[in-house]
């Protein structure tokens, strides 16, 4: 959800960012493709290529909270980790304050990797158990050099602490102190201290219990209300993103089948793929009676994706043409789906 609220100061490194209008998106992907190779024999000679993003393009202006959904395997951490620059995409453009990512060295790359964090899926794997929370949630302000001396230090990440809703006497603590939801929000306050712009979220609460998952959205919530953050939230589950996202974008294969606001895409989705997902969200509302769209088969290999339209082998309204032409993105109001029906 959108807030104007104004962006707290955080100290910044050596290089000046590009200076953005008004209008202008805050992370651009255009045409990401992000291959992995296959290789076999003494020489390792490349037969193919796992096409683990093959073309897909969004934005996400300030304050904004997009969501990137799907199945497993889609495609969906390996957008986010090519943002980052933690895989190396194939091809495309990834541009974030108006400079190209991709066209940036290791020491350009640095202090807007300050501006972009992550939040990972398991707190309790992407915690370090033998760091104490102090340590931890300092990482950053370490590595950028944001703290003069271990005074401010242990203030910024007492700050940071309170932020997420957790004490600062809990700081000399050990992770597996902390119930998961805790440990989450450790996660949350590492990535939040060094003063970001955009957080990548990725299953930041498919590992918690639902009613954990509600007190870690809220506070993501609150945060960009507070902070003015955006948000790019991975996740194969729609159900935990229609209070969150301003926009949804549907992943199947490595490609982006449907992008629409929130409320369009809940209200009337427009691919079979993403009604056959909204068919399968539980509804706790007994009057509510959703039309049950099926799946065939098992995804394809994105080693070898299917002709034409990649969703075609699975889709229970299929057409001749399906199997022969790619259809293209289309707009759909203030969104775009890729469909031959539409």
């Amino acid at each position: 959800m959108s807030s104007s609220s104004k962006m707290v100061s955080v100290q910044e490194g050596p290089q000046r960012f590009s200076t953005l209008r008004s209008d202008a998106p805050l992370l651009e992907v255009e045409n990401l493709r992000t291959w992995f190779p296959i290789k076999k024999g003494l020489f390792r000679k490349t037969l193919r290529h796992v096409r683990a993003v093959d073309g897909v393009s969004f934005s996400i202006q300030k304050g904004e909270t997009l969501a990137l959904v799907g199945e497993s395997g889609c495609g969906k951490t390996t957008v986010g980790r090519s943002i980052l620059r933690l895989v190396e995409p194939h091809s495309g453009a990834l541009r974030f304050l108006g400079r190209d990512l991709r066209e940036l060295s290791p020491r350009e790359l640095r202090p807007l990797r300050q501006k972009i964090q992550m939040v990972f899926q398991d707190p309790m794997t992407s915690l370090n158990p033998r760091m104490r929370v102090l340590d931890l949630v300092a990482e950053g302000i370490d590595n950028f050099g944001l703290a003069k001396n271990p005074g401010e230090r242990k203030e910024r990440v007492a700050e940071v602490l309170t932020r997420v809703k957790m004490s600062p006497d809990q700081m000399m603590r050990f992770p597996h102190e902390f119930s998961g939801g805790q440990r989450q929000r450790i996660g949350i306050a590492r990535a939040l201290a060094v003063g970001p712009e955009l957080l990548i979220c990725d299953e930041a609460v498919s590992a918690l219990d639902v009613s954990i998952q509600a007190q870690i959205l809220n506070l993501l919530a609150e945060l960009q209300d507070e902070l003015g953050l955006a948000y790019l939230f991975i996740t194969h589950d729609l159900s935990v993103v229609r209070h969150l996202a301003d926009r949804v974008a549907v992943m199947y294969l490595g490609q982006i089948v449907e992008e629409r606001p929130v409320e369009a895409l809940f209200a009337q989705p427009a691919h079979p793929y993403t009604q056959a997902l909204l068919s399968a969200v539980p509804s706790a509302d007994p009057r509510i009676a959703r039309v049950q769209v099926s799946v065939l088969g098992d995804v394809p290999s994105p080693a070898s994706p299917p002709s034409g339209c990649r969703f075609h082998t699975r889709c229970s309204q299929v057409m001749d043409k399906c199997d022969r032409n790619e259809p293209p993105l289309v707009q759909l109001g203030q969104g775009r789906a890729s469909c031959h029906l539409l």
